[in-house]
């Protein structure tokens, strides 16, 4: 009898799908030093890379389950493309941090906020984001519509331009003096953003 280690990845997955969880561990153990490092390399948060990794094998899971896993002995191939989807996946949520600067150098997330820490941070950072919000909603529309798809909505300017059939040139522009009249109220109003 062959030891289970020595089983080829094809015969591992067959051995899984026959209800041998073993197998399935063993194919996990495998793989996991490449798929954990490659994962992490990509996103740079032990946690996150963590997260992902369960992700992507309770994906993968799944999919063998279905009955939809059909690229007989090319596991880590198709298990690298699957961790590296959901990282991408997760690069598309966050997107919205890519930094945009007001002309006076401040980053715009400090206006709308970052994470917030303790009950209280998250609390006033609650009443600072509601601060902003009353103030955008104060702008002029077509400002306000640019404001709100990028900040709220995560789309790129190439996108809110498609959407709001202008030139990526104008969607730009409305964006910058959207925060410099926001950056205006927020001194007239003389708020504190911490």
């Amino acid at each position: 009898m062959q030891m289970i280690h020595q089983l080829s990845d094809a015969e591992l997955i067959h051995d899984f799908l026959q209800g041998k969880d073993s197998a399935l561990e063993t194919l996990i153990f495998r793989y996991k030093d490449k798929i954990y490092t490659s994962i992490y390399m990509l996103v740079k948060d032990k946690y996150i890379a963590e997260d992902i990794f369960q992700d992507a094998f309770l994906k993968m899971i799944k999919t063998m389950r279905e009955g939809r896993y059909a690229e007989q002995g090319k596991f880590l191939p198709w298990a690298m493309r699957v961790a590296h989807n959901l990282c991408m996946d997760h690069f598309r949520k966050v997107r919205h941090n890519v930094p945009v600067t007001l002309p006076d150098g401040m980053d715009i997330t400090q206006l709308i906020g970052g994470p917030a820490e303790t009950a209280s941070d998250k609390m006033e950072q609650r009443q600072v984001n509601a601060s902003v919000r009353k103030l955008i909603e104060q702008l002029p529309e077509e400002q306000r519509e640019v404001i709100v798809l990028r900040m709220y909505g995560d789309l790129s300017f190439k996108e809110i331009a498609d959407l709001t059939s202008v030139s990526i040139n104008t969607a730009l522009g409305r964006m910058r003096y959207g925060l410099l009249n926001l950056r205006k109220m927020i001194t007239e109003n003389q708020m504190v953003l911490r």
